[in-house]
């Protein structure tokens, strides 16, 4: 299983794609056998949903993500966790555990503005 967790300080992000970086896990056996932190390579339209598809992540956790990210997360089969909260070694934990749970989304139109990574392609979701 490797996962993506959308991080910012060291917690879950709001949104997903205007995070300032990504948490990238590796989990076997339920250890995490690698975990690395990258900063997030850009946000604009369809652009990180196929980043980690070509990652090949399985997971995605994040307190929100834009209606065209989960469609495109649903149509490359990852799995999309969004309404979390908390540090972000937590919810590793949690996971592993079996504990995560999908909750409301955090991420509502327009409501990423101003945090984060400034989209790229000009348009606002």
């Amino acid at each position: 299983m490797k996962m993506a967790i959308a991080t910012d300080l060291g917690n879950v992000s709001e949104h997903f794609g205007r995070c300032p970086e990504f948490t990238i896990v590796e989990i076997e056996k339920n250890k995490v056998i690698k975990k690395d932190v990258i900063k997030n390579p850009g946000h604009s339209t369809g652009f990180l949903p196929k980043f980690f598809r070509e990652k090949e992540i399985n997971c995605i956790i994040a307190g929100g993500a834009g209606f065209r990210a989960q469609q495109l997360f649903e149509e490359f089969g990852i799995k999309l966790i969004l309404g979390v909260q908390g540090k972000v070694d937590s919810i590793i934990n949690d996971f592993i555990k079996g504990k995560i749970k999908q909750g409301e989304d955090l991420c509502n139109p327009k409501k990423g503005r101003g945090y984060g990574i400034k989209k790229e392609d000009g348009h606002e979701e």
